[in-house]
């Protein structure tokens, strides 16, 4: 079972401004290969280059630019250049699939923020430093960075990562470990409705309430992103500004993250079977077309934009995907089963008689069946749907 672990660095001015010169090289590489592969398919012979010729010539690079790109590790580098490598074999994809392709850009250095070492020992070390009771990481070229770890890494680590957000550094692990122990049996199952108006509804009547932590802090927001659009280009002030912006959705995002991580956490604890709708969470949050006017042409008719658009912030600041990637995984470590069953007609159908229609519900919260005349909440409608279509998946799944 491979887990990641995120933790807080604390290095010296010294160490921070080394980070930054090493996110800085790598962002050239990145941009150097970028460029190469451009330039040589732009060529006439049409020529591709792939990750095998760009990694022969780091050495070389290495050689040529020793206070530079000699500095760091290698191995590193080579994961500058695969990342390359795997946005345009995404790109080479999406195109044979008929999507927006989205060719892979140059990336300036403010975008540029992650740097990753495939092998914990080559060119960096996790607890470098086992005899300290301080947990320090090294990297190559820096040298040992004090962590704040709040929490202990189980298994054996493979890969590490460093990572700038704001003003802040990170040091991201991914750790192999045995699978744990299960949770003791409750006896429990439950069935989810996520939604907006209710973060969760269970189908033992439960309601866990949408915090809406974005729209909390859409005021704050707003008025530093005023703040931030008077701002000069390239000036001090509009470095404090854009820090000041970043800080509000970091806040907001560890919010969000805090909430989904406990009631994943509330639910794996006390149920041993969680099934969910199947969202498409894309295609929900997905823009209506627009619509032409037929009798003036260059214009266009009302779709629903602005409204669609308030639904699409709401679907955002719950955090769907999130929270279902997180209960997934702490059901895993659980081990707890979680399936994920079609969401069509769940808040539509009567669980006493089986009678689907769409007139079953009138309001958003209301359920009231026109045949049977069974009246519930419908969040608590389609959750008792969605646990009976998870049960019954369960039970049509082969041993």
């Amino acid at each position: 079972m491979i887990r990641a672990y995120t933790f807080l660095l604390r290095p010296t001015a010294r160490q921070e401004q080394a980070l930054g010169e090493m996110l800085r090289d790598h962002c050239s590489l990145y941009n150097g290969a970028l460029q190469e592969r451009r330039d040589a398919y732009r060529h006439v012979s049409k020529t591709t280059v792939r990750y095998g010729q760009q990694s022969v010539q780091l050495k070389e690079i290495r050689a040529c630019d020793p206070e530079r790109q000699g500095r760091w590790s290698f191995s590193s580098q080579q994961a500058t250049l695969r990342r390359l490598d795997k946005a345009f074999a995404a790109f080479f994809r999406r195109i044979k699939a008929g999507d927006k392709p989205g060719c892979p850009r140059f990336r300036g250095i403010g975008r540029f923020d992650t740097v990753d070492f495939p092998k914990d020992g080559d060119g960096c070390r996790w607890d470098s430093t086992a005899h300290d009771p301080v947990t320090r990481v090294r990297f190559q070229g820096i040298g040992h960075v004090k962590v704040h770890r709040h929490r202990t890494v189980v298994g054996h680590v493979k890969t590490v990562s460093v990572k700038r957000e704001g003003k802040r550094w990170y040091v991201v692990l991914t750790a192999e470990r045995p699978r744990p122990e299960p949770l003791p049996a409750t006896g429990s199952v439950v069935g989810i409705d996520l939604g907006i108006a209710n973060f969760l509804a269970g189908s033992n009547g439960e309601f866990v309430p949408n915090p809406r932590h974005g729209r909390k802090a859409a005021a704050k927001l707003e008025a530093a992103q005023q703040a931030l659009s008077r701002c000069k280009r390239g000036s001090k002030r509009r470095r404090k500004a854009v820090e000041a912006v970043a800080r509000l959705h970091r806040k907001v995002r560890c919010q969000r993250l805090d909430h989904a991580h406990k009631t994943a956490l509330g639910l794996v604890r006390e149920h041993d079977f969680i099934a969910h709708e199947d969202l498409k969470i894309r295609n929900m949050s997905r823009a209506p077309e627009p619509k032409p006017d037929p009798d003036q042409p260059g214009s266009f008719l009302p779709n629903g934009a602005a409204a669609k658009a308030g639904l699409n912030r709401s679907i955002s600041d719950a955090g769907w995907g999130v929270f279902l990637a997180i209960l997934n995984a702490k059901a895993e470590s659980a081990g707890r089963e979680v399936i994920a069953v079609d969401p069509r007609n769940t808040s539509r159908r009567c669980p006493e008689c089986g009678h689907t229609a769409k007139e079953n519900r009138p309001t958003q919260e209301t359920f009231h069946c026109v045949l049977c005349g069974h009246s519930a909440h419908a969040d608590t409608v389609g959750a008792l749907n969605v646990l009976r279509a998870g049960l019954v998946r369960r039970e049509a799944q082969p041993a």
